[in-house]
């Protein structure tokens, strides 16, 4: 008598995610990190020709996939930004920011279904176990570079002060999205990076508490303390954080971006024009001069020049163009201890420099210098500190030169 056995029923065998669906065909949740780079290859190695000549069938499939939907990194500012994110993302782990520190949550597509849905886990909660089959490919539709810089950290975390054990224990938010067209994905792709409206630059900066430019206008805003309408008050009043250009009818009287030139180009000189569309941390200052130093020069040194010149800004007079602002912390950087380009100045001297300045905004002072006048005599002073703020601290510097004399009204 020959004994037959019945197989086993079909399981859905491979990766289970706790999550909790928010539609149909998308669900929320955490992942650890190792179980992220297993379901996401790395974008860097799919974009290695000689690297998956070598690969697995089903990693090829993945690169294939991938590129459906997804730019490459080679040759973008992606790819660039993917060592920075890195970093950050190290240094985060590691405590070195304490709670202010987050990356966004990665948005996943599953080419294909879900191996199974099982009920939920608690009646009640919607929260499910999800079973994705091992080899079906996931992409990262949003958040490719976090992933990128995840799988730099991963593959080397000695180099980034971490250890495999100190990443295991890292979880990660994540959406998933299952069923979807390759159309629909690529549309979700656009949606997320170009149908939201962008932060405006002055609020980013004015957000990042890490910089450190930011951190000295600040204290500065707060430091220079004018007399409005019978009353001292901090210049902090009068400082716009949230929009990079001022509008007529703004009561405020100078950005946070154009104030920011200003001390950037204090603490730099005419090297702080290139430097003040960047990030400047402590790491960043001029050599030999520790973060207090420079603190206990600029704040003091700004903040009077702001107070002395507080009626021109209440004026709307062309002080608060982020030019003639970054052309006078050029010149203003030659009372610094640190100063090695240009001739040294005493405060009394870079304050006799500004006595006969005209600062009404008028073509006749400042066109050429720090702005452009139109046919019919209307300046325009949107070049910006990086096109015009050298002319305007040659301008300021030697009066008896011809942008010295025109600023001056001789």
């Amino acid at each position: 008598m020959s004994l037959t056995l019945s197989m086993p029923t079909a399981t859905a065998e491979g990766i289970q995610l706790t999550v909790m669906p928010f539609r149909a065909d998308a669900v929320v949740g955490t992942i650890g990190l190792p179980t992220l780079l297993q379901l996401v290859p790395s974008p860097k190695v799919e974009e290695d020709k000689r690297a998956m000549k070598y690969s697995s069938g089903a990693m090829r499939r993945h690169a294939e996939v991938r590129a459906l939907v997804q730019r490459m990194l080679k040759s973008t500012q992606k790819g660039k930004n993917v060592g920075s994110y890195a970093a950050y993302i190290a240094a985060g782990i590691k405590g070195e920011y304490a709670s202010g520190w987050s990356t966004p949550p990665i948005t996943l597509w599953l080419d294909g279904q879900p191996g199974a849905v099982s009920d939920e886990l608690v009646d009640g909660s919607g929260i499910r176990k999800i079973t994705l089959l091992s080899g079906s490919p996931v992409v990262a539709i949003d958040g490719e570079t976090q992933v990128t810089a995840l799988h730099e950290l991963y593959d080397a975390p000695e180099k980034f002060g971490l250890s495999y054990e100190s990443l295991s224990a890292v979880r990660l938010p994540f959406e998933l999205y299952w069923g979807l067209a390759v159309e629909d994905a690529r549309q979700i792709f656009y949606d997320r990076n170009v149908e939201g409206v962008s932060v405006t630059k002055n609020l980013a900066m004015s957000m990042d508490q890490r910089d450190f430019g930011t951190q000295l206008a600040h204290r500065i805003a707060q430091a220079a303390e004018v007399e409005h309408e019978g009353r001292v008050v901090p210049f902090a009043t009068f400082v716009q954080a949230r929009k990079r250009q001022l509008a007529k009818s703004d009561p405020e009287l100078v950005t946070l971006s154009a104030l920011r030139v200003l001390v950037i180009a204090t603490i730099f000189g005419r090297t702080g024009l290139e430097r003040a569309s960047g990030t400047l941390r402590e790491g960043d200052l001029p050599q030999g001069v520790s973060a207090g130093q420079l603190e206990r020069e600029v704040v003091p040194l700004v903040a009077g020049t702001v107070t002395r010149l507080f009626e021109q800004f209440a004026a709307r007079s062309a002080v608060s163009a982020p030019a003639v602002l970054g052309g006078l912390g050029i010149a203003l950087h030659q009372t610094t201890s640190w100063a090695t380009v240009g001739g040294p100045l005493t405060e009394d001297d870079f304050r006799s420099l500004l006595a006969d300045i005209r600062w009404e905004r008028e073509p006749r002072y400042w066109d050429g210098i720090a702005a452009r006048a139109n046919a019919a005599g209307v300046l325009n002073f949107v070049g910006g500190a990086k096109d015009s703020g050298g002319r305007v601290a040659d301008a300021v510097l030697y009066p008896d030169t011809q942008g010295g004399r025109q600023i001056r009204g001789r």
